[in-house]
């Protein structure tokens, strides 16, 4: 399992860095709206219900960038539907400073529900997603080439249900610091 889920892994990464990014899947047919739990448990039953692979990722995405873009369509790419649990902005106040989150959390569910690769979101209010992986139990969970999987904390909690935690590239210069701090130079 571990070698297919690589190599899957790295023909996603193969398609995204060949600009496949904007044909590599259309939208769901039924799309949750407003990103709440329910709606991603609504999705999750259904793609397992259709025998399908439900992929998860997380974090703040505040200032999405082309980075998280890439990330986002890599890690769709490797399942049926994907679910991003996202920090609220409590969480996100408490690990990055109070400055932030520059965009809401209702702002950054808009946002990321926008893009086609995203099926639901759930926000969390914890400091990391371990509760809300429990709830929908992914089949992978995936995080940037920028952390090592069986580094994960989340690696652990996955396991619990037989899921794996899986990175796909990283890709360097892109961060929500760097860009808020030329933003903040631009006014």
């Amino acid at each position: 399992v571990e070698d297919a889920v690589r190599d899957a892994v790295a023909s996603a990464a193969e398609y995204v860095d060949a600009g496949g990014v904007a044909t590599l899947v259309g939208p769901p047919a039924a799309r949750p709206i407003g990103g709440h739990a329910a709606s991603a448990l609504q999705v999750v039953r259904a793609t397992r219900a259709a025998g399908g692979t439900v992929v998860a990722t997380g974090g703040c995405f505040d200032l999405v960038h082309a980075g998280h873009a890439r990330t986002l369509a890599a890690a769709r790419a490797l399942g049926d539907c994907l679910v991003v649990l996202l920090n609220s902005d409590d969480s996100v106040r408490r690990l990055k400073g109070p400055e932030r989150p520059i965009m809401t959390e209702e702002d950054r569910v808009d946002l990321l529900m926008s893009l086609g690769v995203v099926d639901a979101v759930v926000l969390f209010s914890e400091d990391t997603p371990e509760e809300a992986l429990r709830s929908i139990k992914p089949d992978l969970w995936v995080k940037g080439g920028d952390y090592r999987a069986e580094d994960l904390p989340e690696s652990a909690v996955i396991a619990e249900w037989g899921g794996q935690a899986v990175t796909v590239p990283y890709h360097p210069g892109r961060s929500t610091t760097k860009l808020a701090g030329a933003l903040a130079r631009v006014g």
